[in-house]
């Protein structure tokens, strides 16, 4: 089987340039092994479940890439069934671009990274905006978040690869720090009460 997302990103032009590079031989090979990768699995619909960001791109009427960040709990992009996607519209800047985009072009690519694991997956797919369906808003609305929802994104998957490690900077959110540095200081604390008992005696 093909892999699906070689096939939409893997343009003659990209081709091209791997022939010209002297890896289009490898990419071949690859391009025709292995599994198509079209539908979530287990491992990636836990790692979706876990993201707080994520990076949304989207192509304009004159031909430019937009990228968003879109940003919530960990969960807000919520996974709908294996080929779907879905997170509330929270009401911004209103500039709409990304909305206004995907009024003509609806192809669309999800980028999401975990810096502290240094893994980042890409997903290519089709999506679209909806309004005004109370069902959806109920199902994608984050709990304790109380930001104006305007709308809904719905992203159907074509194709998705994982991306080397390669490069990605080691960073972590304030969260995380407090996970690591709340036993320590707990450590700290309890032998600084020891050392002022040994020094009472």
């Amino acid at each position: 089987m093909a892999r699906k997302f070689t096939q939409l990103a893997f343009t003659p032009a990209v081709r091209a340039i791997q022939e010209q590079k002297g890896s289009r031989e490898t990419y071949a090979r690859f391009e025709q092994s292995g599994p198509e990768n079209d539908s979530l699995t287990p491992e990636i619909v836990e790692f979706i479940g876990k993201m707080d960001g994520f990076y949304l791109g989207t192509v304009s009427s004159n031909g430019y890439p937009y990228i968003q960040f879109r940003g919530g709990n960990p969960g807000f992009l919520k996974v709908l069934d294996s080929k779907t996607l879905g997170f509330a519209d929270f009401r911004g800047n209103v500039q709409y671009i990304t909305v206004g985009n995907l009024s003509q072009n609806d192809k669309a690519f999800l980028f999401l990274m975990d810096y502290r694991h240094r893994k980042r997956l890409k997903i290519w797919g089709k999506a679209r905006y909806v309004d005004g369906n109370a069902t959806l808003i109920e199902r994608l609305k984050v709990p304790g978040y109380d930001a104006e929802i305007e709308g809904v994104i719905l992203f159907e998957v074509e194709a998705w690869n994982w991306n080397c490690p390669q490069h990605i900077p080691i960073r972590y959110t304030s969260e995380e720090v407090m996970q690591i540095i709340t036993p320590l200081q707990t450590r700290i604390s309890e032998l600084e009460n020891q050392l002022r008992q040994l020094g009472k005696n």
